[in-house]
């Protein structure tokens, strides 16, 4: 029987079915398949069209484009093309089985004109699902939809040869433990004991997409877990591993590792934010250390974001995602001052270090408060509520986003005749701090300010 929700999905897609009746019509089968099916199933939004068919990429591109659909030929040594149609991106691969060899996931193709031989070779059985729109069959041959009924995370042959042939299926497994609250069965999760070495061929870049997928996720605390208790953070980040800390009991402190999932599962599944909480503490280890009986992680923020840059950096992301998450991880502590009173300069400094993370880093210092002590927490967040109205006051009163002395570098070249140079930077670092600190000046202030640095340079 096909799920009354797959089948009420597919017709808020009205493109599914128009795609299906053009193979049809030639006499090509055409499956959906994967994702798709599986969240249609769930009833969840998906994105994620994927299709299989016996037509070669060749066919598939004729009948596309004589039907008026934009095609592309991304992925077509892999049998693969896309249709474009308004929003939406289908990729539509012809039948296939895959062949791998030892020192690479990247598969051999053959061709075949069985379905389900191209469903055996996907990752899990509840991926493992295919429908034909026209005749609203499902095609399900390793149970998936049993095993989706349970949550149940299953490959559809050994998993010791899925998760050798394609290592990064075990990663994948903890992702669909943090986005779908999937689990896996014991036998699986075994295998990717026994396997784990085989994380070695993937690419970085391949390891880190699936780890921002999991970041993301609404389980993301037991995403994590998986990766920890599978050993498989030790080939994505290991120093997550030495959050664990013992607590010594003469030496009381919180469990750094269960309060990093806690701040984690608190702020918003933005990547961003998501990646920060996980290493807003990852300097803790580094820094721990006992005066007169009590436990004091000093200046751990501030080795947590060099950390945080080296982390990320080996993982392949982008540099401006490094240059933020550094930022939130390195801020984290900073409005916790504020209790000590705070003149307007200091909130612009603020304002300006922050920038473009100020409302994630005031997100992240909130999720940060876990202490089970309600009296406290109330304190901690009238202080912070008290920042943000600082923060708005200062905001509307100024444009910060723009705040720049009222002379620029090429005016003082001018008028110091200087060159670009460190000397130039010393003067505009100086003309930089009176802006904030001073709130607006005018220009004559400025240049005198700009002769004094320069004299005594």
């Amino acid at each position: 029987m096909v799920p009354t929700t797959l089948l009420n999905r597919i017709n808020e897609y009205p493109f599914l079915d128009q795609l299906s009746s053009i193979y049809e019509e030639k006499e090509f089968k055409f499956f959906l398949v994967g994702g798709a099916v599986r969240d249609f199933i769930l009833d969840i939004d998906t994105t994620d069209f994927d299709f299989t068919t016996n037509a070669s990429p060749e066919e598939s591109l004729k009948l596309l484009n004589e039907n008026g659909f934009k095609t592309t030929k991304i992925g077509i040594k892999y049998g693969t093309i896309e249709a474009l149609t308004g929003k939406y991106t289908a990729h539509i691969t012809q039948f296939r089985s895959d062949a791998y060899d030892k020192d690479s996931r990247k598969p051999n193709i053959d061709k075949t004109e069985d379905i389900e031989q191209d469903l055996i070779r996907r990752d899990f059985t509840l991926n493992s699902i295919a429908f034909d729109i026209k005749e609203k069959e499902l095609i399900d041959p390793y149970n998936g939809l049993k095993d989706l009924s349970e949550g149940l995370l299953k490959t559809p042959t050994d998993p010791n040869i899925s998760f050798s042939e394609d290592p990064l299926r075990m990663i994948r497994l903890c992702r669909f433990i943090s986005s779908h609250g999937f689990a896996p069965d014991k036998n699986t999760f075994k295998s990717i004991q026994e396997n784990i070495h085989r994380v070695e061929i993937v690419s970085k870049e391949r390891v880190r997409d699936e780890f921002s997928k999991l970041v993301v996720g609404k389980n993301v605390s037991m995403g994590i877990r998986s990766l920890v208790e599978s050993n498989l953070i030790d080939f994505i980040i290991p120093e997550i591993r030495e959050l664990k800390m013992e607590v010594d009991p003469h030496h009381h402190h919180k469990d750094v590792y269960e309060h990093t999932l806690q701040v984690t599962t608190n702020v918003s599944q933005d990547l961003i934010l998501r990646l920060a909480a996980i290493l807003h503490d990852i300097g803790k280890p580094a820094t721990k250390g006992i005066d007169n009986g009590k436990v004091h992680f000093r200046h751990h923020e501030v080795v947590g974001a060099r950390m945080t840059k080296e982390i990320l950096s080996k993982l392949k992301y982008p540099k401006n995602t490094i240059a933020d998450v550094a930022s939130l991880v390195e801020n984290h502590l900073r409005p916790h001052t504020y209790k000590m009173g705070w003149t307007d300069s200091a909130v612009r400094r603020y304002i300006i270090d922050a920038g473009n993370t100020l409302d994630k880093l005031n997100e992240l210092v909130r999720a940060d408060v876990t202490t089970k002590n309600n009296e406290k927490a109330e304190k901690i967040y009238e202080y912070l509520d008290d920042l943000e109205r600082r923060i708005g006051e200062v905001k509307a009163n100024e444009e910060l986003n723009k705040l720049r002395p009222p002379v620029n570098g090429n005016e003082i070249m001018k008028i110091l005749n200087i060159e670009p140079g460190p000397i130039l930077g010393r003067i505009m670092e100086s003309l930089y701090n009176q802006r904030i600190n001073e709130g607006e000046v005018s220009k004559e202030e400025a240049i005198e300010l700009a002769k004094k640095v320069y004299k005594d340079l």
